[in-house]
């Protein structure tokens, strides 16, 4: 592996400003095209929950990409298959913040192109690097000191300043664990809210309880559709006391194309 990924940042090019043509399925490793292609039915499959645990678990601050590309060197300009980054722009340049977390789904995919993936992400100053084993289901983590991969323990959680909640490592190998993960995860982060509307009555608090359930749950299908939330949107969805309201959102938020959808007729 080259080294175009190491050396001082502001001597390296923006995260976005890349080598390769949006939308090619082509990443640039150490100045090679390095084609990615469609994935097969369990990589698919997993992408899809990967986005909604992400979406889940993420701080309020940070937006979760899929496939996003990130120009990790000179030479090098690679899409880790999710990632968790900063909504806010780069103050520096204007354009995109490198991302803290990345996520690559093993299915077809050696382990070692992920390690190389891996070192160059790390390089360039993404936090933590982590490996779904889809197959094996299993979960690793890129180690910089060691150079490899290490294995989570299954009962373990990623713990990270990234996260608003710990994420359990069976949830990102187990389909079912996922979606209960999602929902736990959007509950805790709103756990001292829930308190106080309980406290003004059980009447008024089922109503608010339903209406907080299902904007919850458009967050859900719009995750899971890879349609991500603005700080605004989200907001907007979990301000919302109209049942009537949040009802039709969340018949829209199935066939969507664009977030903004939701709102245009209201």
């Amino acid at each position: 592996m080259s080294s175009s990924g190491s050396g001082n940042p502001a001597e390296l090019p923006a995260v976005d400003d890349h080598l390769v043509a949006s939308e090619s399925r082509y990443e640039a490793v150490a100045g090679r095209l390095v084609y990615v292609p469609p994935a097969l039915e369990p990589h698919a499959l997993s992408h899809r929950g990967l986005a909604t645990l992400l979406g889940a678990h993420r701080r309020p601050d940070l937006s979760v990409a899929l496939d996003m590309l990130t120009r990790t060197g000179h030479e090098d300009d690679i899409a880790p298959d999710a990632s968790i980054y900063p909504t806010a722009r780069d103050p520096r340049t204007g354009g995109r913040q490198l991302e803290e977390l990345a996520f690559e789904l093993l299915a077809a995919e050696r382990l070692a192109h992920a390690a190389d993936k891996a070192a160059r992400l790390t390089a360039r100053g993404v936090r933590r690097v982590f490996a779904i084993d889809v197959l094996r289901m299993r979960v690793l983590e890129w180690s910089c000191e060691l150079g490899t991969w290490g294995i989570l323990a299954p009962d373990a959680c990623i713990d990270d300043s990234a996260l608003a909640v710990p994420l359990p490592v069976a949830a990102l190998v187990d389909a079912a664990k996922a979606d209960d993960a999602a929902v736990r995860a959007y509950r805790a982060q709103r756990h001292p809210e829930f308190l106080a509307e309980r406290a003004e009555g059980h009447a008024e608090g089922h109503a608010e309880g339903w209406c907080e359930g299902t904007a919850f749950a458009v967050i859900a299908v719009l995750e899971s559709r890879a349609l991500p939330l603005e700080v605004e949107q989200r907001r907007r969805l979990l301000d919302e006391r109209d049942p009537a309201r949040l009802g039709r959102w969340l018949a829209r938020a199935v066939t969507c194309t664009r977030v903004a959808d939701l709102f245009e007729a209201e």
